[in-house]
């Protein structure tokens, strides 16, 4: 693996035309040296499906620079990944760190010329490139393209599905999007729900959407080797809420719910509540605080958890885990069923927002309420809760085979990769590592 520093640097030399080699680029903002959500889990396995995917040599990834003290910056998470890329023969540029938050238009803007122009430089070496842009941050990369430069666009989410009254961000996300498909690039949709949303709120032609259903590649589909301590209340028995600490997650709704059955005289077990931000917040955010609050206020037996670790999810192989509780009011695909689904936790209870309608269906593989309903949400947690150990059984199975059968994530980038770059899985005659 070669990681290089994009710099101001001179003209690219010329390169043969007999010793130039395809390449796939991916420009990602989270994932590479960690995260704190679901994308950057998302992201991670993203890479790793396409370093198997492709033949040696032919990946190249560009990602911002994260300092070691960054509180978004996980040593051991970014150790994996460079070791991976490393295998794959994979170069990694990383483009300067940006002061504008990656979800501001400036952010975005910054982000995407600086990735854009090292794919520029990469394609100029290439006898023909993929320009895959994970996630929002990198909507506008369409500028950057050339005629032998294929564009392939993954929002994630979009600002009009998480805060809707941000009207200019969302008409920059709007024209970014028709840049990309005017000059024929495809945008992925990571759900059903996601391909409904692009075409109808962002006006984005059927034609130019492919599927790329989101879902685990095999290293999530196993026991992880360590997991931190429960809180001691916890090993009894517990529910298990976890994701970004942000009001569309529900967590507000989940603490409501609680409050209901406890009121109807209804025993829980200990909640583990992990609504979390990176370390880069020396206090609780507000949204946090209320969260504590609500905890008090209810005098609720739970435990907030306000600092994000990625082995906090080994917490879904734990044997004292009565349910998942996944209580988002929008969701565009939702990681965490699949997970629970692929470590045999269980339970599943989970509201139908979103892309959740699509992997959590009520009596199949779990639970579901109504978004935004604590009532609604608090009977589904009855029910689980309530469920005898065949009915367990036969939930957890029902969950893994669809895992398996739907949501294979290698397959499905595979898949679109062979659609629309075949050329990009075709080993060259000669091997890949030579004239590099």
């Amino acid at each position: 693996m070669r990681i290089d520093h994009a710099t101001p640097a001179p003209p690219p030399m010329a390169v043969p035309k007999a010793v130039r080699r395809p390449r796939v680029v991916v420009a990602l903002n989270e994932g590479f040296y960690g995260t704190e959500s679901g994308t950057g889990f998302s992201n991670r396995a993203f890479l790793t499906a396409l370093a198997r995917l492709l033949p040696p040599g032919r990946l190249s990834v560009i990602t911002p620079h994260v300092p070691e003290t960054a509180g978004a910056h996980d040593r051991r998470w970014a150790g994996e990944v460079q070791q991976m890329l490393r295998q794959a023969e994979a170069d990694v540029v990383t483009i300067p760190e940006i002061q504008a938050a990656p979800d501001s238009i400036h952010g975005s803007v910054q982000l995407c010329d600086l990735a854009g122009e090292a794919a520029v430089r990469i394609a100029d070496r290439a006898s023909r490139c993929l320009l895959i842009g994970l996630d929002i941050p990198f909507l506008g990369l369409a500028p950057y393209t050339s005629p032998t430069t294929d564009l392939l666009l993954v929002p994630r989410s979009t600002t009009a599905l998480t805060r809707p009254k941000d009207i200019s961000r969302v008409r920059w996300e709007r024209d970014a999007l028709r840049a990309a498909t005017d000059r024929g690039g495809r945008i992925g949709a990571i759900s059903s729900h996601m391909r409904d949303h692009l075409v109808v709120g962002y006006a984005v032609p059927r034609r130019s959407i492919v599927s790329v259903p989101n879902g685990l590649i095999q290293e999530e589909m196993t026991r992880p080797a360590s997991a931190p301590p429960l809180p001691v209340k916890a090993r009894a028995g517990f529910l298990l809420a976890m994701g970004r600490a942000v009001p569309t997650k529900g967590f507000d709704d989940l603490l409501e719910a609680l409050h209901l059955l406890k009121e109807q005289g209804a025993r829980t077990p200990h909640l583990v509540l992990a609504a979390v931000t990176s370390d880069e917040h020396e206090r609780p955010t507000a949204y946090q605080r209320d969260l504590a609050a609500g905890i008090r206020a209810y005098g609720l037996d739970a435990t907030l958890i306000t600092r994000f670790t990625p082995v906090i999810r080994a917490w879904l192989h734990n044997p004292a885990l009565r349910a998942v509780v996944v209580p988002s009011q929008e969701e565009p695909f939702g990681r965490i069923p699949l997970e629970a689904f692929a470590a045999g936790a269980g339970p599943v209870v989970a509201t139908s927002a979103g892309g959740l309608a699509q992997t959590v269906v009520e009596g199949e593989t779990g639970f579901t309420a109504e978004p935004r309903d604590a009532g609604s949400l608090a009977s589904a947690i009855h029910r689980a809760l309530a469920v005898l150990p065949r009915e367990r059984e036969r939930l957890r199975s029902a969950g893994a085979a669809l895992v398996r059968s739907r949501h294979d994530y290698e397959a499905s980038i595979s898949s679109v990769i062979k659609r629309i770059a075949p050329w990009a899985l075709v080993p060259s005659p000669t091997a890949e590592g030579q004239a590099r």
